[in-house]
């Protein structure tokens, strides 16, 4: 069956987007809306500080290693079908998560959450860069969408408060539900099917590999300080790991069809914005972790005043991730990307001043300089990741991004998590802050790297290395069925 070529009408692709965007809102809004419930969930559930980190990396960890294995499923099967399944997984997942009984099962429900959250991204890309066929237009819609994640990621701390207050952190989970089914509902209603000409085939190694090394080397990190570094199930761990980390480039190369094409990365946009999502979203994950407890465990805000003192974040988030992406589909990523670079650490570096009284202003200013080097970095991550690259191959480009972010909040919350409680001493108000200045002067050093990535990625240089690597994708005569007329092969610009 081949893919889609006549787009639908233009109010018809604009719902479309939206219905992709209301997928990957909830999915982002679930990024964020549970670190604000962080302390509650730690009362009610008798957590220790590492099933803090496990609440959060049990998602993002699934996320990350399934977001691949589920595009190419959908390129296979049907894309509406994997992206309906999706919503439906999540809606499972966060019922059960708002039912959890014990830390335990809220961990595995996250996991069930982030399988049905795998489907959807990609997915949702695919059905955007499939639908969206003139490339001015596209370039647009993919700046939405990643504008959308900020949005989504913005709304999660103060959503949050409100919710764990008035209702409990199981409210957190129960929001899903009917944006979900709602979804779901209108995915049915309005989005076309669509099937790759080629679908990939499967890489279960490569897929096996990378589970292995995102589970066991997340698992090291958290598990180090209270097993012991060198511990026999901490060094198992590592090894795995490290062993994972050997074979996954050696077995890609070997496979026709990789889990992850090594090409790709000779891209320097490519590469760059992958490098770009590690580094914004670990300072995202490491932020919103080391936030929520200093402002609830060492300042003692309630969940709601918690989630008001983001305001700053949040506003500047709500305001800077559209006009990235409208920036990025006029002028390209380079504004965008210094200018997040530079909000994010100078954030960082403010926060390294950080006590357990700090005056309001210290704190207001680092939140919204954070919310704003954040609200600039997504639309320009998702747009180089596809820029240049053929239309078969866009869904598979914005996959590897969207890995990346999850990859990178994984370790941001298991690194700088991990590097702070490690070194907490004596009493929560007192010991707490000084340990998280290691924190905060890691997240400055993550905003000086996408800083110079933002240089470096977007010269004339670079430009010619992705041209490059979209030839050597790009067909040279893919046969059609008989009675089908071929259509030349589109480049995003």
């Amino acid at each position: 069956m081949l893919e889609q070529t006549a787009p639908p009408g233009r109010r018809h692709r604009l719902l479309i987007l939206g219905i992709c965007c209301l997928s990957l809102f909830i999915v982002g809004l679930d990024n964020t809306v549970v670190n604000i419930a962080l302390p509650a969930i730690q009362q009610d559930l008798d957590a220790p500080a590492s099933g803090l980190q496990w609440i959060i990396d049990a998602y993002t960890l699934v996320l990350a290693s399934l977001l691949m294995l589920f595009g190419s499923v959908a390129d296979r099967i049907g894309r509406r079908r994997v992206f309906q399944t999706g919503l439906l997984l999540f809606v499972l997942g966060s019922l059960l998560c708002s039912l959890a009984p014990s830390l335990e099962w809220l961990v595995a429900f996250r996991a069930l959450q982030a399988v049905g959250g795998a489907m959807l991204n990609p997915v949702a890309m695919s059905i955007i860069t499939n639908t969206f066929t003139e490339p001015r237009e596209r370039a647009q819609a993919i700046g939405i969408w990643g504008g959308v994640v900020g949005i989504s990621m913005a709304l999660g701390p103060l959503l949050g408060g409100f919710l764990v207050d008035s209702a409990g952190w199981p409210s957190i989970f129960l929001i899903n539900v009917p944006v979900g089914l709602l979804a779901c509902l209108l995915t049915a209603r309005y989005v076309p099917e669509s099937r790759a000409p080629r679908p990939r085939r499967l890489d279960p190694v490569g897929q096996l590999l990378m589970v292995l090394l995102l589970g066991a080397g997340t698992a090291a990190i958290i598990e180090g300080p209270e097993h012991g570094w060198t511990s026999p199930l901490i060094l198992t761990l590592a090894a795995v790991a490290l062993t994972a980390l050997a074979a996954f480039p050696l077995w890609e190369r070997r496979v026709p069809e990789p889990l992850i094409d090594l090409r790709f990365f000779r891209s320097i946009p490519f590469t760059g914005a992958t490098v770009t999502a590690v580094c914004a979203f670990a300072a995202l994950g490491g932020f919103l972790f080391l936030n929520t407890l200093y402002l609830q465990n060492v300042r003692h805000y309630s969940p709601v005043e918690a989630g008001l003192w983001t305001l700053p974040m949040a506003g500047m988030m709500l305001v800077c991730a559209p006009l990235s992406g409208r920036i990025v589909g006029h002028r390209g990523p380079r504004g965008p990307l210094v200018a997040a670079g530079l909000g994010l650490a100078t954030s960082g570096l403010l926060l390294t001043r950080l006590t357990a009284d700090s005056p309001a202003a210290l704190l207001l200013v680092a939140y919204a300089l954070f919310g704003f080097g954040f609200g600039m970095v997504n639309a320009p991550i998702t747009n180089a990741a596809v820029s240049g690259m053929p239309r078969a191959q866009a869904g598979v480009a914005a996959a590897v991004a969207s890995t990346s972010r999850q990859i990178g909040q994984s370790l941001g919350v298991a690194v700088i998590g991990t590097v702070v409680t490690s070194a907490v001493v004596g009493p929560m108000a007192t010991g707490f802050t000084s340990a998280s200045r290691a924190g905060w002067w890691i997240v400055f050093g993550l905003g000086l790297a996408i800083l110079l990535l933002g240089l470096v990625t977007t010269t004339a240089r670079a430009t010619r290395s992705a041209a490059a690597v979209a030839a050597d994708f790009t067909p040279h005569h893919i046969p059609a069925p008989a009675g089908v007329r071929e259509a030349p092969p589109e480049r995003l610009r």
